[in-house]
């Protein structure tokens, strides 16, 4: 649910955006007051202090009234991984708002831009590895999970919010068998609970065997290509795309906005 915010922000980001390159366009332009780069770079400059703003509330309003904290404490690394949850929701809303100017640079009207910009955040969630696992997908569709943004926003988030920690079943979650007779849970199900990442609830039961399918937040973690280790490589590539998204507006909006120079050869033949 956190990452539907960035059609929202990016419906709020495009129109503005629009309105003060046309107020560029025809004065500070024709002036020559400043450059097209300081137009483009300042519109992304100024939304990080925003961006820090909303990060601080977004992290105290989800981090820790959902509990996440909790699994940090467990193996005592509450304030790095807080930290690092802090540097990814900020890094998430810096790539909305840099995607969003990249996006707008070469396009005259925000609504396209947004349709635009929603289009591509459904391709790069439904390919983020959750909704279908990579193992799932076809063989070229393979280069769309790798290439999307929030394949690494997702790992890096859900391995530093719940990874390395236990898992205890419910009892409306645990499956239900019954051993042969004669025979107990843990002789009747012992090769494959070791197989596994499951448990037994008492193994010496010879009756209604309840078996946990998960002991930890790692096995499901696995289950999606999702590795604590890989955190802060993960927090490192985001950055690799904001990088990205400022240096495509830059090209976008030189390609289709910046009036080009005509050479004196051209110019006498016309």
């Amino acid at each position: 649910m956190l990452f539907t915010l960035f059609g929202q922000l990016a419906q709020q980001i495009m129109p503005n955006f629009v309105v003060q390159r046309s107020l560029y366009e025809a004065r500070e332009r024709p002036s020559k007051a400043y450059s097209w780069k300081a137009f483009i770079l300042s519109n992304m400059l100024v939304e990080i202090p925003w961006n820090v703003i909303l990060s601080v509330i977004m992290f105290v309003a989800w981090y820790y009234p959902i509990g996440l904290d909790k699994f940090a404490q467990e193996t005592d690394t509450t304030t790095e991984r807080g930290a690092l949850m802090f540097l990814f929701l900020l890094a998430y809303l810096t790539f909305t708002s840099t995607f969003s100017t990249m996006i707008i640079a070469g396009i005259q009207q925000a609504e396209e831009g947004g349709s635009i910009a929603n289009l591509m955040f459904s391709l790069c969630l439904i390919f983020c590895g959750v909704l279908a696992t990579k193992e799932s997908l076809p063989g070229f569709w393979i280069f769309m999970y790798r290439v999307s943004p929030f394949t690494y926003f997702v790992s890096g988030m859900l391995s530093t919010s719940v990874a390395n920690a236990e898992l205890n079943c419910a009892a409306n979650e645990y499956l239900l068998m019954q051993p042969p007779a004669g025979a107990t849970c843990g002789q009747y199900l012992g090769a494959f609970v070791e197989a596994t990442s499951g448990s037994l609830l008492d193994a010496n039961a010879t009756v209604d065997c309840r078996y946990c399918p998960a002991t930890s937040t790692n096995s499901y973690l696995e289950s999606i290509s999702v590795d604590f280790s890989d955190a802060w490589r993960n927090f490192g590539i985001v950055w690799a795309y904001i990088i990205f998204n400022v240096g495509a507006a830059l090209f976008i909006y030189w390609l289709a906005r910046v009036p080009k120079k005509v050479s004196a050869g051209k110019a006498k033949k016309a």
